[in-house]
C-alpha cells in the first residue's frame, strides 16, 4: 500500500499554485469593487484545492490503466508505478471531486446565484474527462483551453462573482492572466513529456506543436501577465504595475526554456512558474486591495 508520504506526492502539490492564485486574484477584484466576504473566499479556495487534488488524482488513474505513465519523468504516479491499486486512486479521485462538488453546492446557496451550479458542473466534468472517458480531451491538444478556461477564467471571475455579484475590467485582466500562467504550467509539463507522450499516442498541443513552437508558446503565456499589469497600471491604478515583480521567479524557468532544457532538467521550470503566478496574483491582490 502506498504510504501517506506517496499518496501527498501522488496529489501533486506542486500543483496547488494553481487553486490558490486565481482565488487570491479574485479576492483582490472583490475586494476593488467593495465585496470582499471572507467565507466564501474560504469556500472558493476549497473548491478549487479540491478540484485541482482531484484532476491530479482522475489523471494518475486514467493515465495509469492506459500505460501512458509507464515511462514517465516527474513526480510519482500512483497507479503507473504500482505503488497504490487504480481503485484506490480513482477513489480518492472522486472523494475529492465530490468535496469539490459539495463545497460548491454550500457557496452557491448562500450566494444565491443558482446558475452557477451549471458552471461548477462543467468544471467537474472537465475534470474527468480531462484524461478519464473513451476520447479524453486531453489527448486530443485541448488540455491548454482547459485550464486557461477553468483555472483562469472560472475560477477567478467565479470567485469575484460569488462575492461582489458582478464584474469588473480589472477582474477579466486577473482571469486571463492567471489562465495565462496556469496553461504555462502545463505547457511546461507536457513539452517534458513529448517523447513519452508521442510514445504513447497522446496528442497534447506540445506533440502538436513540436519543442520548438511549445518553447515559444511558453514564453508567450508568460509575457501576458506582464504586459496586463502594466495595462492595469496605465488604464487604472499605477500600483497595479506592482505585479511585474513577480517576474523574477521566472528567470530560471525562462532560461531552462530558452536553453532547450530537457526532462528532469524541465521540472524546476513547473515549480517556478507556479511560484510566480501565486507572486503575481498576491501582489496584485494587494494593489487592488489597496484602491
Amino acid at each position: 500500500m502506498a504510504t501517506l508520504t506517496e499518496w501527498i506526492e501522488g496529489a501533486r502539490p506542486r500543483t496547488l499554485p494553481n487553486a490558490v492564485a486565481p482565488v487570491v486574484a479574485g479576492i483582490g477584484a472583490a475586494t476593488a469593487l467593495g465585496a470582499f466576504s471572507w467565507w466564501r473566499s474560504l469556500l472558493a479556495l476549497g473548491v478549487a484545492l479540491a478540484l485541482i487534488i482531484g484532476v491530479n488524482y482522475a489523471n494518475d488513474y486514467s493515465d495509469g490503466i492506459r500505460g501512458t505513465d509507464a515511462d514517465r519523468v516527474g513526480p510519482l504516479r500512483l497507479v503507473g508505478s504500482g505503488t497504490a491499486k487504480p481503485k484506490a486512486v480513482l477513489a480518492a479521485a472522486l472523494t475529492s471531486l465530490g468535496v469539490a462538488g459539495v463545497l460548491g453546492l454550500v457557496l452557491v446557496a448562500a450566494s444565491g446565484y443558482w446558475w452557477l451550479l451549471a458552471m461548477g458542473a462543467l468544471c467537474l466534468l472537465g475534470a474527468w474527462f480531462y484524461t478519464g472517458g473513451r476520447r479524453p480531451y486531453g489527448y486530443a491538444g485541448l488540455g491548454e483551453i482547459a485550464v486557461f478556461v477553468f483555472f483562469g477564467l472560472a475560477a477567478v471571475l467565479g470567485t469575484v462573482y460569488i462575492q461582489a455579484g458582478r464584474l469588473s475590467w480589472e477582474a477579466l485582466a486577473c482571469a486571463v492572466a492567471v489562465g495565462s500562467f496556469s496553461t504555462a504550467v502545463l505547457t511546461a509539463n507536457n513539452l517534458r513529456d513529448i517523447p513519452t507522450d508521442v510514445t504513447a499516442g497522446k496528442r497534447t498541443l506540445a506533440v502538436r506543436l513540436g519543442d520548438d513552437g511549445t518553447r515559444r508558446f511558453y514564453l508567450v503565456l508568460v509575457a501576458v501577465p506582464f504586459v496586463l499589469s502594466f495595462a492595469l497600471g496605465l488604464l487604472t491604478d499605477p500600483r497595479l504595475v506592482i505585479g511585474v515583480l513577480a517576474g523574477a521567479l521566472l528567470i530560471r524557468p525562462v532560461r531552462a526554456i530558452r536553453s532547450g532544457a530537457t526532462g528532469p532538467g524541465l521540472i524546476p521550470a513547473l515549480k517556478d512558474t507556479g511560484l510566480a503566478m501565486l507572486a503575481w496574483a498576491v501582489l496584485t491582490c494587494v494593489a487592488l486591495v489597496l484602491l
